[in-house]
């Protein structure tokens, strides 16, 4: 446990050295091009930056076992602080779409294109490097937060290569008769970066929302669970009556109901089915907690 925490804390501090090496060079860039797909791509960092830190002290909880007072641990935290961060970035997102909208009504904006493809190429580049790097950790161990973190930098790869395409465009029309449309591509690009980049936090909020208050994980999770504990149990003269599955965060409690064909329960073969199941769900599933309990229901 203590090597996957080691592991995580690393994951978490070098993204936040790459956020602010990036966010650094990316406010320094919108200052002197007045680019605002630029302004864009520095404030996602920086409302990034502001959430690894609080993150870095909350990891060491998630690892605490669960007692008596804390039934679920801290995991409902994080599943709330993935809900906060992504919320903060839908707003965030929302207010740059107004604001780019506002410039295009007033005429657009000229920047030098030429700068800004390559800054932003350059930038592309330096999120590879720090996404393979992290791509290489999270192999070793994942959670939801660290998918996240990798969501953040996966789009700032794609989003980056967009903005440099988009600008070397530019510059190949400044000799045609399209020129006009030079100074709406900046804020053109940015518009369409936010709505791109806004579903993954809608859909991460929702899951976040799930997971706080406790609804079963997706289909696939149930389903895959399901077959797993009647492929355990197929040896043995009991069937599944009820399923209870509870995921939040990166932990997940199964609790499986079982009928007995007869009025005897064998402890020996509930142990050696039990063992089984939690054995494979464990190499599947991170933190996941199994009960087999004998359906005495009418």
């Amino acid at each position: 446990m203590n090597d996957k925490l080691s592991v995580e804390k690393r994951i978490l501090k070098i993204s936040m050295a790459g956020s602010i090496i990036f966010m650094i060079a990316e406010g320094i860039m919108a200052y002197i091009t007045r680019s605002n797909s630029i302004l864009m791509d520095c404030i996602y960092d920086t409302a990034d930056l502001i959430m690894i830190g609080p993150f870095l002290l909350l990891v060491p909880l998630l690892y605490k076992p669960v007692t008596e007072k804390r039934p679920y641990g801290f995991s409902q935290v994080e599943s709330l602080f993935i809900i906060i961060k992504c919320s903060i970035l839908i707003v965030i997102t929302a207010q740059l779409v107004f604001y780019n909208v506002h410039i295009i009504l007033r005429g657009g904006n000229h920047v030098n294109g030429g700068i800004v493809a390559a800054f932003e190429l350059a930038l592309s580049a330096g999120c590879i490097l720090i996404y393979g790097v992290l791509i290489h950790y999270n192999k070793i161990f994942s959670s939801p937060s660290i998918k996240a973190d990798l969501y953040m930098w996966r789009m700032d790869i794609i989003g980056s290569l967009g903005v440099g395409i988009a600008f070397i465009v530019q510059l190949l029309l400044q000799q045609t008769d399209l020129r006009w449309i030079i100074p709406y591509i900046d804020p053109m690009v940015a518009i369409t970066m936010a709505i791109w980049l806004i579903a993954e936090p809608v859909r991460m909020v929702i899951e976040g929302i799930k997971n706080l208050i406790l609804f079963a994980p997706n289909e696939e999770i149930m389903e895959n669970i399901r077959m797993v504990v009647n492929k355990h149990l197929e040896n043995y003269p009991y069937s599944v009556s009820f399923l209870d599955v509870i995921q939040t965060g990166r932990k997940a409690w199964v609790e499986i109901y079982i009928h007995s064909e007869s009025d005897f329960i064998s402890q020996n073969q509930l142990k050696k089915a039990h063992s089984k199941i939690k054995k494979e769900l464990r190499e599947q599933y991170d933190q996941i907690y199994v009960e087999l309990i004998p359906d005495i229901s009418d």
